[in-house]
Formats: C-alpha cells, structure tokens, sequence
C-alpha cells in the first residue's frame, strides 16, 4: 500500500491502492521517455550524444534524407523464468524516433556514428566552405 502525507496525516489513496504493483509484479508505470541529447558544436562539426543504455548497435536504424538525420530502435525482450514447475513469460518493447533537422552546414556524406558504454555518438563534421577561414597577414607595401 502506498501511503502519501498530507495536512490531515497519513492516508492511502485509491489511485495508489489500484496501481500499486500486485504480489504478481504485473502492474507497473511503464517508462515511455526519449532518450537524452546532448548537442555541442566546435569550429569543424557538431558532435551528437544519445544517452541509450543496453542496447547494441544493431538495435538502431539510423536515416539521413534531405537534411534530416532520423534515429530510431525497436527492441523486443521476452524473459522466461521457470521455478516450481510454473512459467512467466514477461514482454518488454523498448522503442524510439527521434528526427533532428541537420543545418545546411554539414556534410551528409561524412557523418560516422559509434556506440560505446550507453553513449549513441554522432560526429557530423561541418562542409569546408563553412570552416572557418585562416587569418592573413597583410603586408605592408
């Protein structure tokens, strides 16, 4: 029983009594979140971070069409635990599509991506018209 604190004292609710997990451990909240981003930009490229724990790098399908780099994964676990002669089956979807809108400054042709420790890393190097430009020197005549 899940108990909440209010001006009153202490009173279970309803709503927590119903969704409370059962002694089967079948009702749960299931986490339907995406992944988080992390976005920084040097003067050659944008680096791009998914944090993604526990998956592996063929879960992902990765798309780049017309300036849109699209990340997404479906996964399917199925767990089957046998104790005393009784089997529970326990499926688990974990999926997610995330679109970001690439500036017209990257070269599509030379995005390289890696998963290493949870970490989706993209390095989207930026075309070389939009590098930064070397300083001269004017002489003087």
């Amino acid at each position: 029983m899940t108990l909440i604190r209010s001006n009153t004292g202490l009173f279970p609710t309803l709503w927590n009594d119903l969704m409370a997990p059962d002694w089967f451990g079948g009702t749960h909240t299931p986490n339907h979140t995406l992944p988080a981003v992390n976005i920084r930009e040097s003067e050659t490229e944008y680096e791009l971070e998914l944090a993604v724990p526990g998956m592996k790098k063929e879960d992902f399908n990765i798309e780049v069409d017309d300036n849109v780099l699209t990340i997404s994964m479906e996964r399917e676990e199925v767990q089957e635990p046998r104790d005393h002669g009784y089997t529970r089956r326990e499926f688990r979807y974990t999926s997610f599509k995330r679109a970001f809108t690439l500036p017209e400054t990257v070269n599509e042709d030379a995005i390289k991506a890696e998963y290493t420790a949870g970490i989706l890393r993209f390095a989207l190097p930026k075309k070389e018209e939009a590098l930064p430009k070397p300083k001269r020197l004017i002489e003087i005549g």
